[in-house]
């Protein structure tokens, strides 16, 4: 029996743009102009310029990419790497909930990277390379049954981004499976580094990066491939993921297509964070809290969304850590009604309000015996009076079925792009909403390249 990696490969080779349909093409332009600027505010972020000062390179023939929001070029491998420690580590980046993966991260870090030095990508090419890449990606990651344990947005995503590349570079089915293989073999993050709430978890996201555009050319420059990358013995989901059916996703390929699955985040902390602040904005929507009289507050969450933001707060959290932290983050929104990116700074995350009204909320897990689930979410805010304030969410903001407006969209966009590491212009952002807008237009996307990296 063939490998399903062959399904996956045969539906990335022979899905033309003419096939996906309308609503998915506009979901892809809304997620990458969404994932350029998360890109862009985390151009600003901890360990981006050691990184830098890592990988640059005197100038020579094979430095031929631009980062995202810096003004350097570095090898593509190199560049890819770091655009996508930029795009995950300010926890702004977009997700498919049910997957668990951050869908356009490594995908956009690596395609970027390589039509800056290649050129002849199209916005058209881009547009059926993200949503094809998105679909495999994804579908790995609904076929699981399992907890994670290996840190699955930067292991499905560096098979999305072998699925994009290879889907620009026009690859047939045989080149594609080897470049899938190359991938594979590659493969790296567990989830000790989420479970510490550390840097380093984006710099995986940036090494699976690295590795699929490196798996890319090693199967154009013909490096064999292996039979079983999903199902062998030692494939996919026997090693990286411990229990799933990828059989019973195949049939949703041309069908189902999950970038219109994907949830945006409205704020730049841990998706696992936003069903407890969604619950607690809705309840201040709705009611004057006094943050000075709260007794308590008590948010009942999944085991998933305990593991991954339910750590304790303490008074030396790096930002990283604050990010991933549910209690920092129900505190500032009880304060702020609103979560922004200045709220995650060493001055913000030390402010002793925060910290102090922080400790007065837990974080417990509920019965949900699903090991993916984010949701429900339910919390109660105690008040010193003996009145309670109740709210379940169910669906969170930013999801589809709960989605931000595009004039939303468009603030977090705005508000991501004056964050920049480099001064970029108000009219450069607009002209790329613009671009991105009527993407199918744009003969050569190292033009939104130019935009961006001034």
């Amino acid at each position: 029996m063939e490998d399903a990696i062959e399904r996956l490969a045969e539906h990335v080779v022979n899905t033309n743009l003419s096939d996906i349909p309308n609503k998915a093409i506009q979901s892809a332009k809304t997620y990458i102009l969404d994932t350029i600027g998360v890109g862009l505010a985390g151009s600003t972020g901890p360990y981006v310029k050691e990184l830098l000062n890592t990988y640059s390179l005197p100038s020579l023939p094979q430095v031929t990419s631009r980062v995202l929001g810096q003004n350097v070029k570095l090898n593509p491998a190199d560049a890819a790497l770091i655009n996508g420690f930029q795009i995950h580590n300010s926890e702004f980046d977009c997700v498919h909930e049910e997957a668990v993966i951050h869908t356009m991260t490594v995908l956009l870090a690596v395609i970027f990277a390589d039509a800056d030095r290649r050129g002849g990508i199209s916005g058209s090419k881009l547009l059926k390379s993200a949503v094809l890449g998105v679909d495999v990606a994804c579908n790995l990651g609904v076929a699981c049954s399992s907890g994670l344990q290996f840190f699955r947005p930067a292991t499905a995503g560096a098979f999305a981004a072998v699925a994009a590349v290879g889907s620009a570079r026009g690859y047939n089915k045989e080149e594609l499976i080897r470049a899938f293989s190359l991938a594979y073999i590659q493969l790296s993050g567990t989830m000790q580094a989420h479970t510490e709430g550390s840097s380093l978890l984006a710099l995986q996201i940036g090494f699976n990066a690295r590795n699929a555009l490196i798996a890319c050319d090693l199967a154009e420059n013909g490096l064999p491939g292996l039979q079983g990358v999903l199902e062998g013995r030692f494939g996919y989901f026997s090693l990286i993921e411990a229990e799933g059916d990828i059989r019973s996703v195949l049939s949703t390929l041309g069908e189902k297509w999950r970038i219109n699955e994907v949830a945006h985040k409205p704020f730049p902390s841990g998706r696992a964070t936003h069903g407890i602040v969604d619950a607690i904005q809705e309840i201040q929507n709705s009611n004057t809290i006094d943050v000075d009289q709260i007794e308590s507050v008590r948010a009942m969450v999944p085991s998933l969304t305990h593991h991954l933001v339910g750590r304790p707060i303490h008074d030396a959290m790096e930002i990283s850590y604050a990010r991933l932290n549910g209690q920092y983050a129900a505190a500032i929104m009880l304060k702020k009604n609103f979560i922004d990116i200045d709220d995650f700074t060493i001055e913000a995350i030390r402010d002793r309000n925060s910290l102090d009204l922080a400790r007065k909320i837990s974080i417990d897990i509920d019965k949900n015996p699903d090991p993916n689930a984010l949701s429900p979410v339910e919390v109660e805010i105690r008040m010193i009076n003996g009145e309670k304030f109740f709210k379940r969410i169910d669906t969170v903001y930013g999801n589809p079925n709960k989605p931000l407006t595009r004039e939303a969209h468009l603030m977090k966009f705005r508000r991501n792009w004056k964050a920049a590491a480099i001064s970029l212009s108000e009219d450069n952002g607009e002209e790329l909403i613009g671009s991105i807008d009527n993407l199918e237009e744009v003969q050569d996307i190292r033009d939104l390249i130019d935009l961006v990296t001034g």
